[in-house]
């Protein structure tokens, strides 16, 4: 019998802030395509304009990823690589997986100076201890979704996949996205992180706060003796229109930030 999750203590990965840290942004479920350049040039501005010390990415930066050798040929890829690449000389960008973008590995992140979060991971900032995870893993109530996660998220499945072609990577990741796309319009609805689990990872961080992504619905919520925010996705090309950083300082004011006008 497998163990219970609720249950089960998360391996965590820890970040320590140095003292020189005074701002650090959390970003996630951006989901950058080709097809959504308001999006693109939206996180293209907050990238190249940010005050923050450190902009920690919480997953699904990207639409899809079937392999880093796909940003070898893919020239919209390329301009997102030369966007963290830059970035990285000016401030520390960390990323953690998500549901889409599981397959970035250290090649990409080498080549854009990125740094790995494990996931999840706890950030300590001055007195502050955040857990941070992209999100997924906490909803237990998608079941086709956690099976597939197990399935995927597997070294015999990722070896194999990526053994495949490119255009036979690139044909799957379409039908993926176009069953993702119909559950969407079908008015299906997300399931939220489990309260349980995101309990128990928070008291086994011994964290003040879990902020994660993935479920697109940007709210705070209290838990136990601390609280769960949620981040937002990012989305300029389509409405609504939203567009948030989650932002923290060092002595400890938290915001919501827009990063972009709304569009005309």
């Amino acid at each position: 019998m497998s163990a219970d999750p609720r249950t089960t203590a998360p391996t965590l990965g820890r970040l320590t802030a140095p003292t020189a840290w005074q701002t650090v942004d959390l970003i996630s479920d951006l989901h950058l395509q080709a097809s959504e350049p308001a999006t693109f040039e939206a996180w293209c501005q907050y990238m190249a304009n940010t005050p923050a010390d450190a902009v920690l990415i919480l997953g699904d930066l990207f639409e899809v990823w079937v392999g880093d050798d796909a940003a070898e040929t893919d020239p919209f890829l390329q301009r997102c690589a030369q966007v963290l690449r830059q970035s990285a000389q000016r401030l520390h960008v960390a990323f953690m997986p998500g549901n889409r973008d599981f397959l970035v590995g250290p090649a990409f992140l080498s080549d854009c100076n990125m740094h790995a979060l494990s996931d999840p991971c706890l950030l300590v900032l001055g007195e502050q201890r955040i857990l941070l995870s992209h999100g997924d893993a906490l909803c237990l109530d998608d079941l086709d979704y956690q099976a597939f996660r197990q399935k995927v998220r597997s070294t015999d499945w990722q070896t194999d996949f990526l053994a495949k072609p490119l255009h036979e990577r690139l044909a799957l990741a379409r039908g993926m996205r176009a069953q993702s796309e119909s559950q969407k319009h079908s008015g299906a609805i997300y399931a939220d992180a489990d309260s349980d689990m995101a309990l128990n990872w928070l008291n086994t961080a011994e964290a003040d706060r879990l902020v994660h992504g993935h479920t697109h619905q940007p709210l705070d919520h209290p838990l136990g003796e601390g609280q769960r925010h949620v981040t937002s996705d990012w989305s300029l090309d389509h409405v609504p229109y939203r567009a948030q950083v989650f932002r923290l300082q060092r002595e400890g004011a938290i915001t919501r930030l827009d990063a972009a006008a709304t569009p005309a």
